[in-house]
């Protein structure tokens, strides 16, 4: 079952200053009264949100300064930094030379890429953001177990993956409003307003993932907007449900998306440096339950 509601995003032109929501066919100038992101924290409203923890065995490459990479269950994965994080970087370095335990539990951003094929396997890593020593009582590592992740968005299909997703788009704000109008480059407004679609195995889930069909009219509702824990599972390269935090709800937080025209550019540009060599049968193009 779709939404019938509207979903408020706001979509900003490569080439305008302006920004406009679209709600129900009505377009609405610059909405200056949409809550931002602090000001949706602070009366505890849903956000756009997908952070968690990995567990593996922690190396650094020899031959890239801040390159690493986590095996977990056999399987490697590559971790991303970048400079606003780089003192996790920092002091996960420090954490190993002085304890000499490679295995370690890293506070992360999961990151996807799909591929223009369904059947191209879509390629998973990790943003590092921080590491846990267990020295706290309070934060994301105290309620998410080993390999556990808060994923919060929109559950839907998109083109180019089998599988159902999560997607994870940016929150409005204010300040990021601005920051995308004072922007006249479209590459820095299409990586600052990337959305992450990370594939969910949920099969028994409360409401079916919004499934856009191209030929059908513009009538078609809404994807539900869903908060959920959920296991990273390496063998599958996909995320299991574990359980719900909230129910899903049918009006979605306010949040930034690029233009259709200028995704699909970026997407084709994006896809073509990733592609891989070999394809490999993807075994996440089977739902299954994992409970």
């Amino acid at each position: 079952m779709a939404s019938t509601k509207a979903t408020k995003a706001i979509t900003i032109e490569a080439d305008s200053k302006s920004a406009t929501t679209i709600e129900d066919g009505a377009v609405i100038t610059e909405a200056s009264d949409l809550q931002s992101t602090n000001e949706a924290r602070e009366i505890n409203q849903p956000l756009f949100r997908a952070v968690g923890i990995v567990k593996g065995e922690v190396k650094f490459s020899d031959e890239e300064k801040n390159r690493l990479t986590v095996t977990i269950s056999k399987f490697e994965y590559g971790i991303e930094c970048k400079k606003r994080h780089s003192d996790a970087l920092s002091g996960l370095k420090k954490e190993i030379a002085s304890t000499g335990q490679t295995t370690q539990r890293l506070i992360v951003y999961p990151k996807v890429m799909h591929f223009p094929r369904k059947e191209m396997p879509h390629k998973i890593w990790f943003q590092l953001i921080g590491f846990d020593q267990g020295r706290y009582e309070t934060g994301i590592s105290t309620v998410l177990g080993d390999n556990e992740f808060k994923l919060c968005g929109l559950w839907q299909f998109i083109p180019v993956c089998r599988v159902p997703c999560i997607s994870i788009f940016l929150n409005f704000t204010s300040e990021r409003l601005e920051f995308i109008k004072a922007s006249d480059d479209p590459a820095t407004q299409a990586k600052f307003m990337k959305a992450s679609h990370i594939p969910v195995l949920w099969k028994d889930s409360p409401v079916r993932p919004f499934r856009f069909n191209p030929k059908a009219g513009k009538d078609q509702g809404h994807p539900f907007f869903v908060q959920i824990k959920a296991a990273f599972l390496p063998n599958r390269d996909a995320f299991g449900f574990v359980e719900q935090l909230e129910e899903p709800i049918e009006q979605a937080p306010f949040f930034m998306k690029l233009p259709k025209a200028q995704g699909r550019k970026n997407f084709s540009a994006q896809a073509k440096k990733h592609r891989p060599q070999k394809i490999k049968p993807n075994r996440t193009n089977k739902i299954i339950n994992n409970q």
